[in-house]
């Protein structure tokens, strides 16, 4: 891509624009914030939920900003994270945990925070083939088809099965503070397989699991399940459809399953970043809420249109069939089995890109639960750890800047949030435990599977409790 280049025509569509500007319809202009660093360097992942980046910049709202990006693809996670804390990265499409678990020092340390979250839901888990014939058995069917949604019960027997024949039962995950590693242990807890505990002497996340959760870079997913190395993962798209599309797996159940609406990617940048380049942040989160804006109006309309682009070499470069099945409002589970899910991908709409405080603490219970988080934290700091990596004063400052100039609606903003949704209903979460995000420590204890708020892993065991 090239900045420069798109330097030099923005500069001159600006002079074109303020001249013709009393003339035209468009929304009514605004003086453009006085950024301190306009050339900036975003990363992401290969991932179709880095979708507002490549619209931000594709429909030139960056330029609309006074900014001139470069979008580059990292190799992995852990790349992404350091080169936005070295400043080779001047923000990054970030797993939601990355901000929270380098800020509390689990892993790299480092101060990350986020004044945009990028969607919600997105993600899905696949198994085999050879596990999901195993796990058909126990699956009610309708019409000859499996009744959704495909709880973990289904598999606990295939784990079971593959313990008695002395074999480890492997899955994948993109990373140690990944919403995927949370979604796929909280489903697994759920149909009660322990997917096991991390502390302070053991990382692997294996202490006690009856099934192996370990590492595996997104668009290396459908190659490792062929390849017979992992049994299952948890990944975003297109690798959940890529499987299908393959004939190498089946996904037998979506995140929007699992927690009706969930927080996932968010944007992070360093918080120096932002206190040094305020304006940036601010012309930054400007031109990342128009672009989820745009990813779903009108009932997602310009879907077909964002395919076309994330198909893209240099942005997740699958093909358009792929990324279409779960984009434009439908997943495919067995092949020939698509149903409607018309909000597994959710760009904007439900407050999706508000950083909302509890969703960042739901993050900090899951690394608790799982031991990231070694010894019990009172409530207070679970508030005061999420008020210091999320961002929603930047955010609405944004939104009403750009409801001013007429891009947005007042309406889509919760201008009187506390910064906490409201509690998430029993109903909206696969193993009917409501979540309160006021009260972590509650909510921890009331989870049949993982840590409770004052246990500690030591060794092989629990401690305390």
């Amino acid at each position: 891509m090239l900045p420069k280049t798109r330097k030099l025509r923005a500069l001159l569509t600006a002079g074109l624009t303020a001249f013709t500007a009393a003339a035209t319809a468009l929304p009514a202009m605004a003086e453009m914030l006085d950024v301190e660093k306009d050339e900036l360097k975003l990363g992401f992942i290969k991932l179709t939920d880095m979708a507002p980046l490549a619209i931000a910049y594709e429909k030139g709202f960056f330029e609309d900003e006074g900014l001139f990006v470069t979008l580059e693809p990292q190799a992995n996670w852990k790349v992404l994270l350091d080169r936005v804390i070295t400043g080779e990265l001047d923000g990054a499409h970030m797993l939601a945990g990355q901000p929270l678990a380098a800020t509390i020092g689990f892993g790299t340390k480092a101060h990350i925070v986020t004044p945009f979250s990028m969607d919600l839901n997105g993600n899905g888990i696949t198994v085999s083939n050879e596990v999901w014939a195993m796990m058909k058995e126990h699956i009610p069917h309708e019409d000859g088809k499996p009744v959704h949604p495909i709880k973990a019960d289904a598999l606990k027997p295939v784990v079971e099965q593959f313990k008695s024949e002395g074999k480890s039962f492997n899955m994948g995950m993109v990373f140690p503070v990944s919403t995927h590693n949370y979604e796929l242990r909280y489903w697994l807890a759920a149909g009660d397989i322990h997917p096991g505990f991390y502390s302070t002497t053991d990382v692997s996340g294996q202490i006690m699991a009856e099934a192996l959760l370990s590492v595996t870079p997104p668009p290396q997913m459908p190659s490792t399940l062929e390849a017979g190395t992992i049994h299952g993962y948890c990944v975003g798209e297109p690798w959940n459809q890529q499987a299908v599309f393959k004939g190498i797996g089946v996904p037998v159940i979506t995140d929007y399953q699992i927690w009706k609406n969930n927080p996932e990617k968010v944007f992070g940048l360093t918080k120096t970043f932002t206190e040094t380049n305020p304006n940036t942040t601010l012309a930054l989160t400007k031109a990342l809420i128009r672009a989820a804006q745009w990813l779903d109006e009108n009932d997602n309309a310009n879907r077909a249109e964002a395919v076309e682009i994330l198909a893209r070499s240099e942005y997740v470069g699958a093909d358009a069939e792929v990324i279409a099945n779960s984009m434009t409002g439908t997943f495919e589970y067995e092949k020939g089995d698509k149903r409607a899910v018309p909000d597994f991908n959710v760009f904007f709409r439900y407050y999706a890109t508000y950083p909302y405080y509890s969703d960042a603490i739901w993050y900090l219970t899951q690394m608790r639960r799982w031991g990231q988080i070694a010894e019990h934290k009172d409530d207070a700091w679970y508030d005061e750890t999420a008020k210091s990596v999320y961002l929603p004063d930047i955010y609405l400052k944004a939104a009403r800047m750009l409801v001013d100039e007429g891009y947005v609606s007042e309406t889509d903003f919760p201008w009187e949030s506390d910064g906490y949704r409201a509690p998430t209903p029993a109903a909206d979460i696969i193993d009917g435990i409501p979540y309160d995000g006021t009260k972590p420590n509650a909510y921890i204890d009331s989870l049949s599977i993982g840590l409770k708020s004052k246990q500690v892993v030591a060794g092989n065991k629990l401690v305390g409790g």
